[in-house]
């Protein structure tokens, strides 16, 4: 199985766009902004995400973030974030990286897979270490970050925090 991520651009066709809407709005902490839109909106919003990327047009309190597909065989399953820097919210809740698997897709291991190769463009963003906010109650993606030597150093209102140092690339 030929599996890799690839970030948005604002070509991407409507398998991406399906694969949004199967998402839903969103759980257990991921927001899925794409769900709703109309397939014009969601060819805008894959066009601000590459705005986003570069810092331009930040909304306030937003920081850069480059999102990504995970592609297996060329199909979309999955999608993730990787915030450059963390702001004082961020620290809180959100972290450097956000993931979520469509849930056709789910338990086939891809959460793994799609962490671990966001850990590798962290480490190619000079990253040192990096923080991700999970829901105490999600326990698949907590072991999703255990496996990826994630180390719990906080529980706190409901929210596990766990920091991951990045190996040198």
């Amino acid at each position: 199985m030929n599996i890799k991520l690839r970030k948005f651009t604002k070509f991407d066709d409507y398998r991406y766009y399906e694969m949004s809407q199967e998402m839903g709005p969103g759980e257990n902490g991921f927001h899925n902004s794409f769900y709703g839109l109309t397939p014009k909106q969601f060819r805008l919003a894959l066009s601000q995400t590459e705005k986003m990327s570069r810092g331009v047009a930040l909304a306030p309190n937003f920081v850069p973030q480059t999102s990504y597909w995970l592609l297996a065989n060329d199909q979309p399953v999955g999608l993730g974030k990787l915030r450059h820097y963390l702001n004082e919210s961020l620290a809180e809740r959100g972290g450097h990286i956000g993931y979520a698997i469509r849930p056709s897709e789910r338990n086939k291991g891809y959460g793994t897979i799609i962490l671990k190769l966001l850990l590798e463009e962290a480490s190619n963003r000079a990253l040192q270490e990096v923080l991700l906010t999970v829901d105490e109650t999600n326990m698949a993606s907590r072991r999703v970050v255990e496996a990826n030597r994630g180390r719990l150093t906080s529980i706190q209102n409901g929210i596990c925090k766990y920091w991951i140092t990045i190996a040198p690339s």
